[in-house]
C-alpha cells in the first residue's frame, strides 16, 4: 500500500471509530507521532479484518481498566457507545466482569466513567 494510501485509509478508520467522539486531527495540526498513528495504527492494524471494530474496542477496554487509564476509558466507552458497539447494559457488566481482574480501585475508577458516560447519555 502505498503511504497516501495507507494515510487515507487511516483516516477513514480513524473516523468510523472514533469520528464521534474525536474528529480526525486536520493535516496541519498533526505532529510526527499523531501522523504514525494515523498511518500505521488507523492504516495498517485498525484495517486488518482478522477481528472487527467491537472486538478490538472490547480489547481496548479491558487494556485500559487494567491499566488504569481513566481518560482513554472514557473515550473507548463513548465512542462505543455512540458507534453502537456496546448497549448500556453491556458497559454495565464490563464493570461487573472486570472488577474481579482489575480490583476493586481500578473498577471504582471505571464505575465513576461510566455513571458520567451514561448520564451524559440520558
Amino acid at each position: 500500500m502505498s503511504e497516501e494510501n495507507r494515510r487515507a485509509a487511516g483516516e477513514a478508520m480513524f473516523e468510523r471509530v472514533y469520528g464521534a467522539v474525536v474528529p480526525v486531527p486536520p493535516p496541519e495540526k498533526r505532529d510526527t507521532f499523531v501522523n504514525g498513528t494515523i498511518d500505521h495504527l488507523f492504516g495498517e492494524i485498525w484495517t486488518r479484518d482478522v477481528l472487527d471494530i467491537r472486538s478490538r474496542r472490547l480489547l481496548i477496554l479491558g487494556a485500559v481498566l487494567a491499566l488504569g487509564e481513566v481518560g482513554i476509558q472514557e473515550v473507548q466507552l463513548r465512542a462505543a457507545l455512540a458507534n453502537g458497539e456496546l448497549t448500556s447494559d453491556e458497559a454495565r457488566e464490563i464493570l461487573v466482569f472486570m472488577v474481579n481482574y482489575i480490583g476493586y480501585p481500578r473498577a471504582s475508577s471505571f464505575q465513576q466513567v461510566l455513571n458520567r458516560v451514561l448520564s451524559d447519555r440520558e
